[in-house]
């Protein structure tokens, strides 16, 4: 196969894999592309490899002429980090109010590329951009498939291993491989462009974790990339209610135990709670921020009364009032329940995607796939780079 021809299957696959995340507007333009003068539903299913092919080999250069013709200036693709002004995080001195549920649903098991599984439950028609989060995969994904050189821009993602191993590598030199336990906070920012492969479990058992994507302030959009890796070791524990319930405390605030700092631009929390059977837990949440709670194992009831009782991959949804989360499980429940809670705060802005390049405005994804397109503007080390962990799935 041609080298020209290569990339443009390679990133034919890399536009179909996210094509499920991205905006309407921005989906409406690509569909446009391959079905012209036909109008589009943005409901549609992902298209087929074939047809996104046919934009990566044959009519990319319309995408390219259009960024062209509605680019902002190299100039604005500059920010400062310290121009960012949060609100204060507010936490009640005691658990007085309880948020109530806004819903609860179960995340679907669902086939993505050769060998790997996902309940996305963050970044669908049930809960899409729900501010500031954008994603949140389970993912399930064995050694033969994984995620090869792909290119980001305008968000951050966290990947929080549960099982097994993932390996990582980008354009900057960043390497490295997190276990069981372990996470990764990756900001794209300005662009970055990274392989993420499974290990090979002696096993033969898949590789399991969740990976949460997460809005950039669009001040710190274009900010420069940058990793943090989160040992396993280094996460804050406690414990309540007479050792019933156990919480490593990965981001935020529990109990009095502060988490490691500066993992993340935008503020989130993210507490891994494990309950005994009859165990009861209060968790303050910072004020006005969105929260969901997902449930990785065994059964639950969130609530003050306990009135939403769930099992395993139900993602429940907090309203932004009241003092923080309460869960509860049942004296004769036969197995410990797991679950994560996690919060951010809302950014106020639009938010305009396709696939990996989150924006505030079409003119600005136009701008990312022509600076991608152009080795430009962020992407200059993409033109002659190419991962050695990806070669595992490419064979080059």
């Amino acid at each position: 196969m041609q080298t020209a021809a290569f990339f443009a299957a390679l990133l034919s696959i890399v536009l179909a894999y996210f094509y499920s995340t991205s905006s309407e507007s921005v989906r409406e333009v690509l569909a446009s592309l391959v079905n012209p003068g036909n109008p589009t539903n943005t409901n549609n299913p992902v298209p087929s490899v074939a047809s996104v092919t046919g934009i990566a080999t044959t009519t990319i250069s319309s995408l390219v002429n259009k960024a062209a013709a509605t680019a902002t200036s190299s100039s604005s693709l500059s920010s400062s980090e310290e121009g960012t002004v949060f609100a204060p995080i507010v936490l009640a001195e005691e658990m007085i109010v309880a948020r109530t549920i806004v819903k609860a649903f179960k995340a679907i098991e669902k086939a993505e590329g050769a060998g790997a599984k996902v309940r996305r439950s963050v970044g669908t028609s049930q809960l899409k951009n729900f501010s500031p989060f954008l994603m949140l995969d389970h993912f399930s994904v064995g050694s033969e498939a994984g995620f090869p050189d792909h290119p980001h821009r305008g968000q951050e993602t966290i990947t929080y291993l549960l099982h097994g191993s993932i390996d990582h590598e980008d354009f900057a030199g960043n390497k490295g491989t997190i276990h069981p336990g372990d996470l990764q906070f990756m900001t794209a920012g300005r662009g970055i462009m990274h392989a993420e492969m499974p290990g090979k479990n002696g096993d033969g058992s898949p590789n399991v974790g969740l990976q949460l994507w997460v809005d950039l302030p669009k001040d710190l959009k274009f900010c420069e990339p940058r990793y943090r890796d989160l040992a396993a070791k280094e996460i804050p524990t406690v414990t309540t209610d007479n050792g019933k319930v156990f919480i490593k405390i990965i981001s935020g605030t529990s109990h009095g135990v502060d988490s490691v700092r500066d993992l993340a631009y935008t503020p989130v929390w993210i507490l891994d709670v494990t309950m005994k059977p009859g165990a009861r837990l209060e968790q303050a949440l910072p004020k006005g921020w969105n929260a969901f709670a997902y449930t990785l194992k065994g059964k639950a009831a969130f609530g003050a009364n306990g009135e939403k009782r769930v099992g395993e991959f139900y993602n429940v949804v907090f309203e932004q009032e009241g003092d923080g989360v309460v869960a509860a499980t049942d004296d004769n429940a036969e197995e410990d329940a797991h679950f994560i809670i996690i919060a951010g705060q809302p950014l106020d802005q639009p938010v305009i995607q396709y696939g990996p390049f989150v924006l505030n405005t079409e003119e600005q994804v136009y701008q990312a796939m022509l600076d991608y397109q152009t080795h430009s503007n962020g992407f200059e080390r993409a033109k002659h780079w190419q991962s050695e962990i990806g070669k595992r799935m490419t064979g080059r």
